[in-house]
C-alpha cells in the first residue's frame, strides 16, 4: 500500500478505497461506451467532511482528481485517466425539504427522481428530468447543467439551483449563491453550474421545488414524414402555447423501443411521432389539447392520441425516457450526440442528417427535444470494428458541422467532456477559448480538477499538464509532477 492509499484509507476506511484493476473496471467508462480511461484508484467518501479531507490531501500532494456521481454522463466527462477518482454516490441525504419556501437541501449523490419522491407529499417536485433521472445524481446534474424533456417550459438545472456549497480544488469551502435571493456581485453560482467538474466538487445544493400542476394532458401524434412532425413543432410553439414537453422520435427509434421491454404502443410504421405534454390549470387545458391536435392534423398527422389515465401517460413516457436503453439491443456501442439548432431549421437539419447517414452507411436514430431544438442523433455501431468506427466518427463530425452551419451549437445538455473537445473551435475563437481557460484558473489555477476536459489542449496548454493527469505522482510510484508547472 502506497502512502497515498494509506492516508485515503484512514479517511474513508479501506472498504471504500478501490485500487485493484478489477475493482476499477466499472469506473473506466460512463454512459458513452466509446471512451475508456483507467483511474489510478477510486475513493468513496460517505460524508461532507470526508470529501473535504480528501480534496485537501490531494491539494497538499499537488495531485489531480475527477469527481464522479452515477456515471450516466454522455460525454466522457467523468472519466479519470490515471488520476484519483472521487465517487460521490454515498452522499445521498435529502437534508431538508422546506415546503413553505419550496426549497430542498440535498447532498450531491441524491438521485434525481428520489428528490421528487421526497417532495411528493408536499405537492411538489424537482422539475429538471433527464432521461437518466432514475439513476443520475444532483451533483452530476449541476456539473453538466442537465436538462430533460420538461426543460422546454421549466428550464434546466441552472434555473432551479439557488445555492451551492462547494470545495474548491485547493480545499477551500465556499458557498455560491444564496437561498434568500440573488447574491451580490459576480454570478459565481451560474459560473459553477455547467462547469463539468473543472471548478471543484459540490458538497450540498439548495434547489427550487415546483408545485405539481393541477392538470396534465399527454398526447402522441404520429406522422408519415419527419418534415411534417417538424412543421407541427413550430406551429404549436407559434400559437403561444408553451408545452411542458415536446419530444420527437423517428422510425429507427420507434422500432427499437417497440422491440424492447420498454414498448409504449408507438406505431412502428410512423416516420415520426411527437410526444406532447401540456400542464397547468384544469380550466382551459382541454381546449389547448384540442387546438394542438388540430394543428397536428392540419400538417399531416395520421392520429393524435390523448392518454386517458396515468398508467397510459407513464407508458408513453417510458418509451421516450428509455429510448437510449432500447437502442442497446441494436449494437454493442452507441454514439449519443446532442446539438442545438434554431427550431425553425429542424426540417433542413434532419434532412441533412439523413443524407449524411446514407453517404456514411450508418444508421441514425433520432430522439430529441424538438420544442427547443435540442437534437440527439444517435448511431448504434460495433466499436470493435475500426472501419465502422471511422465511418461513425466521420458522420458525427459532419452532423455537428451541419448543426453549426444552421446557426446551432455543439451541445445542449450532455456537455463537452472528452467527446466534443475537437468541436469547440467550430463555435469559439481562440480568444474565447483562452478566456474560458482564464476563468477556470480563478477556481483551479493548477488545473487539477477534471484535467484534460472541455477546452482543447492547445488553448490551455493542457498538453503540458498531460503527464500530471496520468498519475506520475509519488503516490503512484513515479516521479511527482505538480499540475500546471510543466
Amino acid at each position: 500500500m502506497t502512502p497515498l492509499e494509506r492516508e485515503l484509507g484512514e479517511i474513508v476506511g479501506t472498504r471504500y478505497l478501490l485500487t485493484r484493476k478489477s475493482e476499477l473496471l466499472a469506473y473506466t467508462s460512463d454512459g458513452l461506451p466509446g471512451y475508456r480511461q483507467q483511474p489510478a484508484l477510486a475513493v468513496m467518501p460517505g460524508t461532507r467532511d470526508e470529501v473535504i479531507a480528501i480534496i485537501r490531501l490531494l491539494a497538499r500532494r499537488g495531485m489531480s482528481f475527477v469527481a464522479r456521481g452515477a456515471g450516466t454522463g454522455l460525454s466522457g466527462g467523468a472519466l479519470s485517466d490515471g488520476t484519483v477518482l472521487v465517487g460521490l454516490h454515498r452522499l445521498r441525504r435529502v437534508i431538508e425539504i422546506d415546503p413553505v419556501n419550496r426549497l430542498a437541501r440535498v447532498e450531491p449523490g441524491v438521485v434525481n427522481v428520489h428528490l421528487t419522491r421526497a417532495a411528493t407529499a408536499f405537492g411538489l417536485h424537482y422539475a429538471p428530468d433527464p432521461s437518466s433521472q432514475a439513476a443520475c445524481t444532483i451533483g452530476g446534474n449541476v456539473a453538466e447543467n442537465a436538462g430533460g424533456p420538461h426543460c422546454l417550459k421549466y428550464g434546466v438545472t441552472l434555473n432551479h439551483v439557488v445555492a451551492l456549497t462547494v470545495v474548491l480544488p485547493d480545499g477551500e469551502v465556499v458557498t455560491l449563491g444564496s437561498a434568500d435571493g440573488e447574491a451580490a456581485g459576480y454570478d459565481l453560482l451560474g459560473t459553477f453550474i455547467g462547469s463539468e467538474g473543472c471548478f471543484g466538487v459540490v458538497l450540498e445544493a439548495t434547489v427550487r421545488l415546483t408545485p405539481d400542476p393541477e392538470a396534465v394532458r399527454t398526447m402522441l401524434a404520429d406522422f408519415t414524414s419527419i418534415d411534417a412532425a417538424a412543421r407541427a413543432t413550430s406551429a404549436i410553439i407559434a400559437t403561444g402555447i408553451v408545452p411542458a414537453a415536446l419530444e420527437m422520435m423517428d422510425t429507427p427509434t420507434i422500432r427499437a423501443v417497440e422491440a424492447s421491454i420498454y414498448a409504449a404502443g408507438y406505431p412502428v410504421d410512423a416516420a415520426a411521432v411527437l410526444l406532447i405534454e401540456i400542464d397547468g390549470l384544469a380550466a382551459g387545458i382541454d381546449r389547448d389539447a384540442r387546438r394542438i391536435a388540430a394543428i397536428c392534423h392540419a400538417v399531416g398527422a395520421r392520429n393524435v392520441l390523448v392518454a386517458t389515465d396515468e398508467v397510459q401517460r407513464l407508458r408513453l413516457w417510458q418509451g421516450r425516457k428509455k429510448a437510449f436503453g432500447a437502442m442497446g439491443r441494436i449494437s454493442s456501442h452507441l454514439v449519443v450526440q446532442d446539438a442545438v439548432i434554431p427550431r425553425t431549421r429542424l426540417p433542413d437539419v434532419l434532412s441533412a442528417i439523413a443524407q449524411i447517414a446514407s453517404e456514411e452507411r450508418v444508421t441514425v436514430c433520432n430522439v430529441f427535444h424538438a420544442g427547443d431544438g435540442n437534437l440527439h442523433p444517435n448511431i448504434p455501431y460495433n466499436g470493435n470494428d475500426p472501419v465502422e468506427s471511422a465511418r461513425v466518427q466521420s458522420a458525427m463530425r459532419r452532423v455537428m458541422q451541419a448543426c453549426v452551419d444552421a446557426g446551432g451549437s455543439v451541445t445542449g445538455e450532455h456537455g463537452i467532456g472528452l467527446d466534443k473537445i475537437d468541436y469547440m473551435p467550430l463555435i469559439f475563437s481562440e480568444t474565447s477559448l483562452t478566456a474560458m481557460c482564464r476563468l477556470r484558473e480563478v477556481f483551479d489555477p493548477e488545473r487539477r480538477s477534471n484535467p484534460g476536459k472541455v477546452i482543447p489542449v492547445r488553448s490551455c496548454r493542457e498538453w503540458a499538464l498531460a503527464p500530471a493527469t496520468r498519475g506520475l505522482n509519488s503516490g503512484f510510484g513515479g516521479k511527482m509532477i505538480r499540475a500546471g508547472t510543466a
